[in-house]
């Protein structure tokens, strides 16, 4: 469950599903485990990719064993970007006023 919802119907992107669910595939326990998902903010995609790192996480806490497999495909590793915070004088982050030069 994702969100009190199923997972088809929680992402309407069937790429994002299986994004979400690749630690299961990866260590064949699709069927192994009941899990019951929160999370908010960000996109669907964005929650995928945590969905993604938090499923792998708990499959490695739960056996040792999953962590070979797990780290090989690059599921242990979180995504380090972040929004840049904006800047004063700017319109944006990076984006500036529109320069006059009369």
């Amino acid at each position: 469950m994702i969100n009190h919802r199923e997972p088809r119907e929680y992402f309407c992107d069937l790429v994002q599903l299986d994004h979400a669910l690749e630690p299961l595939d990866t260590v064949r326990a699709r069927d192994s485990f009941d899990i019951v998902i929160n999370v908010s903010g960000g996109g669907l995609t964005g929650q995928a990719g945590a969905i993604r790192l938090g499923i792998s996480r708990a499959l490695v806490a739960s056996n040792s064993e999953f962590r070979q497999p797990l780290k090989a495909q690059g599921m242990l590793s979180r995504d380090p970007r972040e929004v840049e915070r904006k800047k004063y004088g700017q319109k944006k982050a990076r984006k500036r006023f529109q320069f006059s030069k009369r």
